[in-house]
């Protein structure tokens, strides 16, 4: 398989052709997934080759179908993986892989015992616990409120202090790494509606 010609190709895609506002899910995302996942593979041990490259292309497609739609986007990139990857010599089974990889990341995320999907999923939402958070959230709220999926400031908060409060680390790493800034940031939301209500 030729990885390096399958994620150049789809980053080139994603630079030329997703929709200008899409203020958080751009290819500055995806490059931070690919990195992330990274640092969560070795902190986890995960060493072989094939599971490293696999999880490293479905770093690159996992929101490869904000392309084509934003509601479902997991699984239209799903039908592009199928379509694209076997050109740059991934077997069926490969792509089966990096598919489940993918489908793992929709919300409420469900990478069930795979540790590379667990992977995947802690590298897509890792900024929760970050410190780089409030950067990175006002981004998706204006995506959301240039989409006309949130409305007003308090509707936009109340989403996010759910989501976080339902949200999960799968990998020891991520939970060690993330999950304390990640409760800090709930009580900075709960105190910002507080003074929004």
């Amino acid at each position: 398989m030729n990885c390096q010609c399958a994620e150049d190709y789809v980053l080139e895609q994603l630079r030329q052709h997703l929709p200008a506002n899409l203020y958080y899910h751009g290819p500055h995302h995806t490059l931070d997934v690919v990195a992330r996942a990274r640092a969560l593979a070795d902190a986890e041990g995960l060493t072989d080759p094939e599971q490293l490259a696999l999880l490293r292309t479905a770093a690159f497609y996992h929101d490869a179908g904000f392309l084509t739609t934003y509601q479902g986007h997991e699984a239209a990139g799903c039908q592009l993986v199928r379509q694209l990857l076997p050109n740059f010599g991934y077997s069926p089974e490969q792509v089966d892989f990096i598919c489940e990889l993918i489908m793992a990341t929709q919300v409420p995320q469900s990478p069930g015992n795979l540790l590379p999907a667990q992977i995947l999923c802690d590298a897509d939402l890792d900024y929760l616990g970050r410190p780089d958070f409030w950067p990175i959230s006002h981004s998706l709220r204006n995506e959301l409120f240039d989409l006309g999926l949130v409305g007003s400031e308090q509707a936009w908060q109340q989403l996010q202090l759910r989501f976080l409060q339902q949200h999960r680390y799968w990998t020891p790493s991520a939970l060690s790494w993330r999950e304390a800034n990640k409760q800090d940031r709930i009580l900075e939301v709960q105190a910002l509606l507080n003074t929004i209500a």
